[in-house]
């Protein structure tokens, strides 16, 4: 158990020597590949058009946003 807690300390001291190190340093945290976008991929899936379903979704997540901005506006006033 000892080696339990030992190694979450560990573990600990280890985050917050990083996040002090973020702190005093402000810069934002990145890649250190640049992602799909170094290899010339702009989107996940690379292709011309996406499929049916995702889509739909996008529209339902569309929708959503909207309904919710709309909420917010009567919230407001």
């Amino acid at each position: 158990m000892a080696t339990y807690g030992i190694t979450f300390l560990v573990f600990l001291a280890v985050i917050a020597a990083m996040s002090v190190g973020y702190i005093f340093q402000k810069k934002v945290v990145k890649g250190s590949c640049g992602g799909l976008g170094a290899v010339g991929v702009d989107k996940v899936c690379n292709c011309p058009e996406p499929c049916d379903a995702r889509k739909k979704r996008e529209a339902r997540e569309a929708l959503r946003a909207q309904k919710l901005a709309e909420w917010d506006d009567k919230r407001i006033m």
